[in-house]
């Protein structure tokens, strides 16, 4: 009974710590999506760039939602995750928001790589021209991508599914003891090929921009010259980089996730996912400290609220 009570105490405070994940990063995300919509309304308009903060910050609210209420269930109510097609549906659902959040933040890479940098190129003119109706069509692949990736989690997950049922007798039902080992490598394909393809992109951008910051460095001072250019190269260096490193660390969260569940590893499992989940969260922190509006308005309602509890 000692070990059972030392077991739920860890579950519960697994649950305190990310339910203040969770709230903290909703927070963060729903002010994203609050701004840029009351902006949209105001302005009638709306850019390339808000287009993929919203998405983002979207995106990242359900993810982190969804996130929530899978590990409520799991610790209240375990058996759901028995029953068809519960387990699918999540893991289809989460994919498709995990994929489509990294390559939508790769198109902002992108996005900021081909409206800052000067290159003269006929084809890079081209696409800085016609960035602004390529963006939403990056947008639709990565989700219809991000589907496909979907579809595919949920057929593993219920193929895993059968095969536990198929194994398991109704005498020993609670205690189905799952081997991932043959599912390792096509969750490894597909996690490796999305994580490959938006890697490609950020690190191009992140080439580009350098290279185009070092040429306008160079020629300003041949012509001692001073331009905002450069401010604007090296505060999108700066987010191409912050998502770079967010990505490196996403990536090794999620292959030591795959390695430690075959083994059931739990209490190493726990600290993986804390990281993997700060990840949103962090980012579109760092992206409302890149967007000057965004950082104004948050830092006065910061303002406003502390103001306000100072008051009491």
């Amino acid at each position: 009974s000692q070990d059972t009570f030392h077991a739920t105490s860890y579950d519960v405070m697994a649950m305190a710590i990310i339910t203040l994940q969770a709230l903290a990063g909703m927070w963060i995300n729903a002010f994203i999506v609050s701004v840029l919509c009351i902006a949209w309304v105001k302005k009638k308009s709306f850019n390339s760039n808000e287009k993929i903060l919203l998405f983002l910050g979207c995106n990242r609210f359900l993810y982190l939602c969804i996130i929530w209420v899978y590990h409520f269930l799991v610790l209240f109510y375990p058996w759901w995750f028995h029953v068809h097609p519960i387990p699918e549906l999540h893991a289809a659902t989460q994919n498709f928001l995990n994929f489509s959040d990294l390559w939508v933040s790769a198109c902002l890479s992108g996005f900021y790589c081909i409206k800052i940098a000067n290159f003269r190129h006929i084809f890079f003119i081209y696409l800085k021209v016609k960035i602004d109706r390529i963006v939403p069509c990056l947008m639709l692949t990565s989700v219809l991508l991000s589907l496909v990736i979907g579809i595919l989690a949920y057929n593993i997950t219920e193929e895993v599914h059968c095969n536990n049922h198929s194994s398991t007798t109704l005498g020993n039902y609670w205690e189905i003891t799952v081997r991932m080992d043959e599912y390792v490598l096509p969750i490894f394909f597909i996690t490796g090929f999305g994580f490959a393809t938006a890697f490609m992109a950020v690190i191009s951008s992140a080439l580009l921009l350098l290279f185009s910051l070092w040429r306008h460095k160079h020629k300003m001072q041949t012509q001692s010259v001073k331009n905002i250019s450069v401010d604007a190269h090296i505060k999108a260096m700066k987010s191409i980089l912050s998502f770079l490193l967010i990505y490196s660390i996403n990536f090794v969260c999620l292959v030591l996730t795959l390695i430690y569940v075959t083994k059931t590893q739990n209490s190493v499992i726990f600290p993986i996912l804390i990281i993997h989940y700060a990840i949103p969260s962090v980012h579109s922190l760092i992206l409302i400290f890149s967007n000057p509006k965004l950082e104004k308005i948050l830092l006065r309602t910061l303002s406003c609220v502390k103001c306000k509890v100072c008051m009491r």
